[in-house]
């Protein structure tokens, strides 16, 4: 296996772990307040953790919900995970993001992570289709 940054601990706060799991802040925040939470073990993507792994990490993902409200006050969250090179996957170890998201922080916020590519099917007003 070649290294992986986030075997070797990145050089940024802990803000949350557990046994299998930790949060710590995003090198290259997409907003304020984005984290990672990450499995301990090396894993490349969720479909190769285990329900522990699994399990730990979404409790994590409460815990640091609460810490971000307190210290960034966000107004929302976006919560994702991309699994293999074709879904935007650059570091393979599994990483779910947390990025909170603030009222204007984009012009139209509407459909949320689906305005990352142009949808099969139009994502109108109301959720009616075209």
């Amino acid at each position: 296996m070649q290294s992986c940054i986030f075997c070797e601990r990145p050089e940024t706060e802990i803000i949350a772990e557990n046994k299998l799991a930790l949060v710590f802040f995003d090198k290259y925040p997409v907003n304020r307040g984005h984290v990672l939470v990450v499995p301990k073990r090396h894993v490349e993507t969720l479909f190769n953790a285990d329900w522990q792994e699994v399990i730990a990490i979404n409790k994590l993902i409460f815990e640091v919900k609460d810490i971000l409200q307190s210290r960034f006050n966000p107004d929302g969250f976006n919560i994702g995970v991309n699994v293999g090179q074709a879904a935007g996957q650059t570091i393979f170890h599994l990483h779910y993001h947390i990025i909170p998201r603030f009222a204007g922080d984009v012009e139209n916020p509407r459909g949320g992570i689906r305005n990352i590519k142009q949808s099969l099917v139009p994502y109108l007003e109301g959720g009616e289709l075209p």
